[in-house]
């Protein structure tokens, strides 16, 4: 009969390979299922990052206002207050909606307001973790205004 004995530096090359075996395992299997999605946050990332400083001016003018829009989370939606200073119908925009985790759930909508708010329907807003960008004008002045909040 053949017996084999293992010395000690026979098995840590099986050691070192079976981990070795174990990553590249996932680091395959991460790469190639669809369900582990490795997109960029932000399509076109360097066209993005050669417009960050008016990015920046407007995010400036946005906490250089004395009262600033704010953005309230509600059993109803997301609900967006512009300051009552400001006349509703002179408020021009976009706000964005962003998932990190599924680009598929992003989604846009204009700044249109007859009063000094809008609302986001929950229906539209599965729960998670959303990143909100409220690009939008007054007065010829344009601002920027980003928050995260969190849908239950």
């Amino acid at each position: 009969m053949f017996s084999m004995k293992i010395n000690w530096g026979t098995g840590v090359v099986i050691a070192f390979a079976l981990f070795i075996s174990f990553i590249l395992f996932f680091v395959f299997k991460v790469q190639t299922n669809s369900k582990y999605d490795n997109e960029l946050v932000v399509p076109e990332y360097y066209k993005h990052d050669a417009l960050f400083g008016a990015e920046m001016t407007r995010i400036q003018n946005a906490q250089d206002l004395v009262e600033k829009p704010r953005i309230t989370n509600a059993s109803n939606g997301i609900t967006i207050i512009f300051p009552e200073e400001f006349i509703p119908k002179e408020i021009k925009g976009n706000v964005s909606f962003y998932r990190s985790s599924n680009a598929k759930l992003d989604f846009s909508m204009p700044i249109s307001l007859s009063k000094s708010s809008l609302l986001i329907p929950k229906d539209k807003l599965v729960d998670g973790r959303w990143e909100i960008n409220m690009e939008w004008q007054y007065n010829g002045k344009q601002y920027l205004t980003k928050e995260t909040i969190y849908i239950k």
